[in-house]
């Protein structure tokens, strides 16, 4: 059997193709023509023998032996980040580190990136700018920060996401809520009782809407429904028994482990999504650009 070749450099053309979902998009990040990046992947479609993308009229997408290659071109990349942040761990970075997240990643996921980057980068300021996932996108395109993170499907005219963490939306009543909620097995059951929603232009509402319409559970908010404008709103009303929430696990890792949330398994009903690292064409300097790196090659931590 042959052995398997794969030039890196070619590897990393496909890990941004993949990761920004078009040629075109790829061509402006890798600073190579369009022509060049296609040709690119199909020489490293043609050494490992089978195609790795699905090209439809909107772009690409991965197919299945492109899903397991990528996770490895991913695994590189965090290499590369992990090295130079060793060669440069002794370098002292000063000023200010601007960056912007919405509302759930801000609350469950940064503060623990946060904690283990400053560690090692004391003298540094932090402005960190919390907003639902459109306000973080128009920031970035305005330039008011160098660096987001978002949730959902989020789209900007010259911002590009690349892709975080995995996730999953899960209904959660309080565990002292109404006992017949807390018997909801059954799409059904969903249906006849109040929900809480974020509002319109969250990163989380927007999955949610797709989600509970394909589902046939709702069609946007009805009478009765709460809409509230953060997650830890939308906690607060949980536990005050105003409804059911369909929240990110990251998001009631706390209340699960105090027994305060009780997860209604529904069969049927299963939201998958992950949070992005929103950036501009060109990627961050400065302490952005290191806090970016750190942040790859970083497990996340929750705080209690």
């Amino acid at each position: 059997m042959k052995a398997l070749f794969v030039d890196p450099r070619r590897l990393e053309t496909f890990r941004v193709v993949a990761s920004s979902g078009q040629i075109s998009a790829a061509s402006r990040l890798l600073h190579l023509s369009q022509p060049a990046v296609t040709a690119q992947v199909r020489q490293l479609e043609a050494d490992c023998g089978q195609p790795l993308l699905v090209r439809t009229a909107r772009g690409v997408r991965l197919n299945a032996a492109g899903r397991v290659l990528f996770e490895y071109a991913q695994r590189i990349h965090g290499l590369l980040d992990e090295a130079a942040l060793a060669i440069t761990a002794e370098e002292t970075l000063t000023g200010e580190l601007a960056l912007a997240a919405s509302t759930t990643v801000a609350n469950a996921i940064v503060p623990g990136l946060l904690a283990s980057f400053l560690r090692t980068h004391p003298e540094l300021q932090v402005r960190l700018e919390v907003g639902n996932t459109r306000e973080v996108l128009a920031w970035l395109s305005e330039g008011r920060v160098p660096l987001g993170l978002v949730e959902g499907h989020a789209r900007a005219p010259g911002i590009r996401l690349e892709r975080y963490l995995d996730d999953e939306l899960v209904p959660v009543v309080s565990a002292q809520g109404p006992a017949e909620w807390l018997r909801i097995r059954t799409m059904d059951a969903l249906r006849e009782v109040p929900l809480l929603w974020r509002e319109q232009g969250s990163g989380t509402r927007a999955v949610l809407d797709r989600a509970l319409r394909k589902a046939g559970v709702r069609k946007g908010p009805r009478r009765g429904d709460l809409q509230l404008g953060s997650t830890e709103a939308i906690k607060r009303a949980v536990s005050l028994g105003l409804g059911v929430a369909l929240l990110s696990r990251w998001s009631i890792d706390v209340e699960l482990s105090l027994g305060r949330f009780q997860v209604l398994p529904v069969p049927g009903l299963r939201i998958p999504r992950a949070f992005s690292w929103a950036l501009p064409v060109d990627a961050p300097a400065g302490a952005a650009g290191r806090f970016l790196r750190h942040a790859r090659a970083t497990p996340p931590v929750l705080l209690p």
